[in-house]
């Protein structure tokens, strides 16, 4: 299980959360920050400091964001 970085994400790109990531999981997409799932250790650090409350659990994220969860994963099997 990860954390989720959904659609308040886009077009915001913040960054607080790349900055207090202890394992460096995340990075910028051409939108958007995405969460590598197998870097990820569930610290919920992101979470705690995303601005636009877009970052989730993977088993918390809404279900109308739910098409999320494939992108983030999608992002780091293209990249």
């Amino acid at each position: 299980m990860a954390f989720v970085i959904t659609s308040p994400c886009k077009d915001e790109k913040s960054g607080e959360c790349v900055e207090v990531c202890p394992v460096d999981c995340i990075e910028e997409g051409k939108d958007m920050f995405y969460i590598d799932p197998d870097i990820c250790i569930d610290c919920g650090a992101c979470e705690a400091v995303c601005p636009v409350e877009a970052i989730y659990m993977e088993d918390e994220v809404p279900e109308e964001e739910n098409e999320y969860i494939a992108l983030n994963r999608k992002f780091f099997e293209e990249n």
